[in-house]
């Protein structure tokens, strides 16, 4: 094979690029449908107050796993970019592939409206045939952000549910509410605000300085082989080969790199935040260098590489350090994870100490919420696990559905003299077990209560 066809044949980093959304959006779109023993892989429902977490199903009282979560999304998002740059933004980001899809699939390749060798160029719609072809994209795109919106929502609302409530529109007034405004939100930036969101809104741009290191991989042009395309003598951008003052610069100022980035920049002049890191500029610069056997000037590497002719480092301190708190943080979800109760219970103690019947005969009234957070009907069963002279009274097992609450009022009582003290009432602790019956190993939680016992002269 020939220096050149080296250069040439090279798959293209749009091509991997595209891949990348296929695998990002068939995984988006199926991981809602996906179950485990009945529960999501994952959920985040305010409708029933849940949070489901690969299959398990964890109630609003246990949502101190969503700082973890949290932390691991940013912190990956972090680790990424202080390794490859902004790989989130061009190769994963939402965003990016939404106009992707627009801009690359409606408008260049099913309308012939663009180029996508020239995303800078903008639409002629003074042509009839135009405006017909523009309103065509808007309203395929206006489709696929229904799809899109829906799909959003199902991380929040599981599938079954969502088209259950379709079903009957008028009783789910907000749900379809939302729906639209999400769709609207990204018809209005797919289509208007477009890569300005990147550019302005996004904040990603604005921290990326920070996470930076001459390691980093990111889009880099060599001005060594290409040479510096800023003229200081003129004061200008060169844009004409015999502008440059060095002869030996091999960059042909096609501008190839320029007319296909989506941001409008010059990787030339350097790195710059508007750069999402898609590496368009770097198949653009390879198409034209390889047909002249050389490598590409644009190329995803590093300062270290390109500039001081270092090797890259890709396991360096800052890198080992997010790695370790990655592991941290995995380590504490697991941990706290493990520690779900597959039912709730909540003890709450009458406002009246304790009543004193005939034959000193002592009473406790408590108040018990259940609620049953698993995926099937069970029945629950009631027991004092840590002291033998006081007998539970006033409960019988009851079933209870799935995420359905009960109200139980229970009675401790005692025949026996636990404390003999003249000077107070003396309070007691008391362990509850409760559990499932048909699966007591499993869905079982242990509460303390607090058992007054009376002064020694209160009793007959």
């Amino acid at each position: 094979m020939s220096e050149k066809n080296e250069y040439l044949n090279k798959t293209s980093y749009r091509k991997k690029r595209y891949f990348a959304y296929i695998i990002a959006t068939i995984f988006s779109l199926s991981l809602p449908f996906i179950q485990i023993n009945g529960n999501q892989i994952f959920l985040l429902s305010f409708d029933k107050k849940q949070l489901h977490l690969m299959g398990t199903a964890f109630d609003m009282q246990e949502l101190y796993l969503m700082p973890f979560l949290l932390m691991l999304l940013f912190l990956g998002i972090f680790a990424a970019t202080s390794i490859g740059g902004r790989a989130w933004c061009g190769w994963t980001c939402p965003q990016t592939i939404f106009r992707v899809i627009y801009r690359d699939l409606i408008e260049s390749t099913l309308l012939g409206l663009r180029r996508i060798k020239n995303k800078q160029k903008e639409i002629d719609l003074s042509k009839n045939e135009n405006r017909v072809k523009k309103a065509i994209g808007v309203i395929l795109w206006s489709i696929l952000s229904l799809v899109a919106a829906s799909n959003f929502m199902w991380f929040f609302i599981p599938p079954a549910d969502f088209f259950a409530y379709l079903q009957n529109p008028t009783e789910h007034l907000f749900l379809i509410g939302m729906v639209l405004c999400i769709a609207g939100f990204l018809i209005y930036d797919v289509i208007i605000l477009k890569e300005d969101f990147c550019v302005y809104i996004c904040p990603y741009s604005r921290v990326q300085s920070v996470l930076y290191d001459n390691d980093t991989m990111h889009a880099i042009y060599s001005t060594k082989r290409g040479g510096n395309i800023y003229n200081e003598q003129k004061e200008k951008t060169i844009f004409k080969i015999k502008d440059f003052t060095d002869s030996s610069s091999e960059c042909t100022a096609c501008e190839a790199c320029v007319t296909v980035c989506p941001t409008h920049i010059d990787i030339r002049k350097g790195l710059q935040l508007e750069c999402i890191n898609c590496l368009e500029c770097v198949d653009a610069c390879t198409t034209v260098m390889g047909k002249l056997g050389k490598p590409s000037l644009v190329q995803w590497s590093s300062t270290n590489t390109i500039v001081e002719d270092k090797p890259t480092k890709i396991f360096r301190k800052t890198t080992i350090m997010y790695f370790v708190a990655l592991s941290l943080v995995l380590g504490l979800l697991f941990a706290m994870s493990g520690e779900k109760e597959y039912m709730l219970l909540n003890v709450n103690k009458d406002t009246e100490l304790y009543k004193i019947k005939e034959g000193n005969v002592v009473t406790n009234n408590y108040l018990l919420l259940f609620q049953n957070t698993e995926s099937k009907t069970l029945t629950y069963e009631l027991e004092i696990v840590d002291n033998p002279d006081i007998k539970i009274t006033r409960f019988e097992p009851f079933t209870l559905s799935p995420g359905k609450m009960a109200k139980k009022i229970v009675i401790l009582e005692t025949n026996k003299l636990l404390i003999n003290d003249n000077t107070k009432d003396t309070p007691l602790t008391v362990t509850l077990k409760a559990y499932a019956k048909e699966e007591p190993e499993k869905v079982k939680v242990f509460r303390n209560a607090t058992f007054f016992f009376p002064r020694a002269d209160k009793l007959k």
